[in-house]
């Protein structure tokens, strides 16, 4: 079963649930950060290092002495990646979506492809819980290849990934072939406009789902309304506890610091597995 955990916005909690969901399991585990911008599960799960793999992806490349500058590359990349006016083409590879388009469309075959680095995927043990996490290169705009690459690792009875924030295409790339999507909120109008963004795009992907509250309050007028109108699922709450915060700020995760809290993890899976 593949559960992903997402959110509207950054800063919901949704690396933190997906973390402790995790643990909860108390069995074998894969858990997958393809939050490949800023990847921080292994903060708190600190496991040995066990492989890295480097991950690439195919970029254009002209041989001058066969281009006569038809731009028919030009004409057919949709990113804009490739240029031409007439005279060789200029590339950018920093736009490029390694589709091989250009190449297949070159008359003269004068375009082939080479490899670019734009990031690694590393393999972590952390007890039960294997965790794969991507790295994006810094000054990479793509990454969604590397997204693919970590889920290439998705393998197990129970697999928990932790998406990018936001609904941009990492987004996307994550959310594909879920069996079941958490979505992480938090009781504040930035939080609720945003859920409704995350909503409307996995309803797009036709993905089953829920919303889990953080850091909620006793009275909610703005999350819970929603929801009860939606007719969405409401799986959790999470309390606005001081402990919590004071636990992610130590690297610690709920369920090591706050044991009592380990009941709300192993019921939300419990429900995710009967919803899916």
């Amino acid at each position: 079963m593949k559960i992903a955990v997402a959110s509207g916005k950054g800063g919901t909690g949704k690396t933190t649930l997906a973390i402790n969901l995790a643990l909860a399991a108390k069995s074998p585990v894969l858990l997958l950060d393809c939050d490949v911008e800023a990847p921080n599960a292994h903060l708190f799960l600190r496991g040995d290092l066990k492989r890295q793999h480097i991950v690439t992806i195919p970029v254009p490349e002209v041989d001058e002495t066969k281009c006569d500058g038809c731009g028919m590359c030009s004409d057919f990349c949709a990113f804009n990646a490739i240029v031409s006016f007439g005279t060789v083409p200029v590339i950018s590879h920093e736009m490029c979506h390694g589709c091989g388009g250009c190449m297949r469309v070159c008359p003269q075959k004068a375009i082939h492809e080479i490899d670019k680095r734009i990031g690694v995927v590393e393999t972590f043990s952390c007890d039960t819980i294997t965790l794969v996490q991507g790295k994006l290169d810094i000054g990479v705009a793509l990454a969604p290849p590397l997204i693919r690459a970590v889920k290439e690792e998705a393998q197990g009875d129970l697999v928990i990934i932790d998406a990018p924030p936001g609904t941009s295409c990492p987004v996307i790339a994550t959310l594909r072939e879920a069996d079941f999507v958490v979505l992480v909120t938090e009781p504040t109008p930035f939080g609720l406009n945003d859920l409704r963004l995350a909503v409307d795009v996995v309803r797009e992907l036709s993905l089953p789902f829920g919303v889990v509250i953080n850091r909620a309050e006793k009275e909610d007028a703005l999350v819970r309304p929603y929801l009860e109108a939606e007719k969405i699922a409401l799986l959790a709450s999470i309390p606005d506890d001081r402990r919590i915060a004071e636990s992610y700020a130590k690297g610690q995760t709920i369920i090591d610091a706050l044991p009592e809290y380990e009941d709300v993890f192993t019921k939300l899976l419990q429900k995710i597995r009967e919803a899916a």
